[in-house]
């Protein structure tokens, strides 16, 4: 199907109202900077490159070419280049895990494992390709990077963290990193421009393979609203605590997550031409990153927000207090 190319479209446009939310939190969490900078100095551009690359494939025209070429249309749709940069490298691992990421710091790129590619039909594929340029464009790569390298060791393995308390640095990351994948699913459905397919990726990914049985997206659709609309307040902190410790957003809550934006009218208007385009955008204060953010999670959460409230601001002072004491700040 053709794709309307999203002509010097900014990553404001789809970016998730609790994302940069998230990150401004992080961000102002004390030692935050001290962590970036250390993990950053000592892994460096060509270390993140080895610790990911030792087993993967370069995608180009004559390696994997059906791939490049889906690849090249979905820089195309979302309109890469941005501000004269090279495109993103595209590599392919093996292993059965259905997984990509975008990673690195001055020159991210971008690797898929296997997995998605055995699991999904071409334009599911395209999706998962234009999600990780998402990630790209929206600046989410030295966080992610960060987040993965801190998950792969272990917070405790790296003794250039000593000084850091670590736990809250590690939740408030993780937040953070669920946020994002938000973003980048908003940027998968402009690449591919085919919502249900869009969705259907996420019933795969949760899913596997139908082995030649049928799979019925609706159904899945009105389990995802089951999942979110359910339960006490006690269920949604049981839900809070599930997802405290994992990288990503169940796939039933990243299918509402979209199924919302498009209903909301938003992705037709992108796919139009209404959007905010590149260098048009001034920077937002904190204040209206939180406002947005604040709707979000009461429109999502309503009953427990006024029970859970208080607890979580109680925790969060605990946490900038923790902060305080290793950092030695005041």
């Amino acid at each position: 199907m053709p794709r309307t190319p999203l002509t010097q479209i900014s990553s404001v446009s789809w970016e998730h109202p609790a994302d940069r939310a998230a990150l401004n939190t992080l961000r102002a969490i004390p030692g935050f900077d001290e962590v970036i900078r250390k993990i950053a100095g000592v892994f460096g551009e060509q270390g993140v490159r080895n610790l990911f690359l030792g087993d993967a494939v370069l995608v180009g025209p004559t390696q994997r070419p059906q791939l490049y070429a889906m690849y090249q249309e979905v820089l195309q749709a979302l309109d890469w280049p941005m501000h004269g940069q090279a495109e993103p490298q595209l590599y392919v691992t093996q292993t059965p895990i259905a997984n990509a990421g975008a990673v690195g710091f001055g020159n991210p790129f971008i690797v898929i494992s296997s997995g998605p590619l055995e699991l999904l039909e071409p334009d599911e594929q395209r999706f998962v390709l234009a999600h990780e340029v998402g990630h790209i464009m929206t600046g989410h790569t030295t966080y992610r990077t960060i987040a993965l390298i801190v998950l792969f060791f272990g917070m405790s393995a790296l003794p250039l963290l000593a000084s850091i308390a670590l736990l809250p640095f590690q939740l408030a990351l993780l937040e953070w990193y669920r946020k994002s994948e938000l973003s980048a699913d908003r940027a998968g459905m402009l690449g591919t421009q085919d919502p249900r397919t869009s969705l259907m990726t996420f019933l795969k990914l949760a899913g596997g393979r139908s082995n030649g049985d049928a799979i019925d997206l609706d159904a899945y659709i009105a389990q995802a609203a089951e999942y979110e609309m359910g339960g006490s307040t006690w269920d949604s902190v049981l839900k809070a605590l599930n997802t405290a410790l994992r990288e990503h957003p169940f796939h039933t809550v990243r299918v509402g997550e979209l199924q919302r934006w498009e209903a909301s009218g938003a992705y037709a208007k992108i796919v139009a031409g209404e959007y905010i385009r590149r260098g048009s955008e001034a920077e937002r204060p904190l204040r209206d990153d939180v406002r947005d953010a604040t709707d979000y999670y009461a429109e999502q959460a309503k009953a427990a927000a006024q029970s859970v409230g208080d607890a979580i601001g109680r925790a969060a002072d605990a946490f900038k207090e923790a902060f305080r004491s290793a950092s030695g700040t005041g």
